[in-house]
């Protein structure tokens, strides 16, 4: 992405072909490649230190407070927890990775966590467990906040559905935009995704009720039409991990003639000599969602593609059994 140096225990290393930034350019940070491929996302020093101000002020950070970073720092998620710590001088410790005994040996008051962390750790430690990463669980810690952004917005805009203060949100033919000073300057390649009037689209499909409450669906390209239906692959993911015989699971789309699309899952079973059966998945599925949600094509995975931070990298899920 056009770095300069690489910088390690070793030492420092230069690259060639380097490209400079733009006065008032503060990182250069990878999107997650949970859609296809990486971008990188330049952030300008007013937009990270917007993010740090709004998400203190939202989390009421005061002098007693310490955060705990314990997350990738690669991701923004990760490194927004320093960003944050930094600007507004708040305590500060950085773990090497996820480790749960070490976190619940923290006395951290804050901290930022993906939804498989939480359930590994005792949260009522914490003041408060900013929750980033894939949709949250629908049963989770009073004392987690759910949080929507990604690396173009500087981390999370929208804690439990409300925008942070200067975030706007509008919808566009179902389509989420959003325009806030935490916003990039523009991608790596000098490209800007911004409208003429600095509206981001974001690619995800949800609403905005009278309240200004936000409701994400998913990205657009994550949505499975079947039979003229409409289905989303998280819920389905959700229900489907209730099945004993699934050790991980994620639902996408292969192309079908009469449907248009097959709801298609692609399951890591507990027992490959016994995986569960197509029969068993739809009778689960339809208890309780509707029955056009049901798969109607089992793929027996060894591994679901992930990013480091739990989210399903749909694009890179195989077309047949391996």
């Amino acid at each position: 992405m056009g770095a300069a140096v690489v910088v390690t225990v070793d030492g420092e290393t230069s690259l060639p072909h380097a490209v400079p930034v733009e006065p008032g350019d503060a990182l250069v940070m990878a999107t997650s490649g949970s859609s296809g491929k990486q971008k990188g996302v330049v952030l300008s020093h007013a937009a990270v230190a917007a993010s740090a101000a709004a998400t203190s002020r939202r989390l009421d950070v005061n002098a007693s407070d310490h955060w705990l970073a314990c997350l990738p720092l690669s991701h923004v998620g990760g490194l927004s927890v320093l960003t944050r710590a930094l600007h507004t001088g708040t305590r500060l410790t950085v773990h090497d990775g996820f480790d749960a005994d070490a976190v619940d040996h923290s006395d951290a008051t804050l901290v930022s966590l993906v939804a498989t962390a939480v359930a590994r750790i005792d949260p009522t430690r914490f003041r408060v467990i900013v929750l980033g990463g894939s949709r949250p669980p629908a049963q989770r810690p009073v004392n987690t906040i759910a949080t929507y952004g990604m690396t173009e917005t500087g981390s999370g805009v929208v804690y439990d559905r409300r925008p942070l203060e200067g975030v706007e949100v509008r919808v566009v033919d179902g389509e989420l935009q959003l325009r806030c000073p935490m916003l990039l300057r523009c991608y790596r390649d000098g490209s800007d995704p911004r409208t003429r009037d600095g509206w981001f689209p974001t690619g995800d499909l949800g609403a905005v009720d009278d309240e200004g409450l936000v409701s994400v669906h998913g990205r657009k390209g994550d949505l499975i039409i079947t039979g003229g239906e409409n289905v989303w692959p998280e819920p389905v993911e959700a229900v489907l991990r209730e099945h004993p015989g699934v050790a991980d699971v994620a639902v996408g789309a292969t192309a079908d003639e009469e449907w248009g699309q097959l709801v298609t899952a692609y399951v890591v079973p507990v027992d490959r000599e016994r995986p569960p059966t197509l029969a068993e998945l739809r009778a689960l599925v339809k208890e309780r969602l509707a029955v056009f949600n049901a798969p109607r094509r089992v793929v027996i995975i060894g591994e679901v593609p992930r990013t480091t931070l739990n989210k399903v990298k749909r694009s890179e899920l195989p077309s047949n059994s391996v």
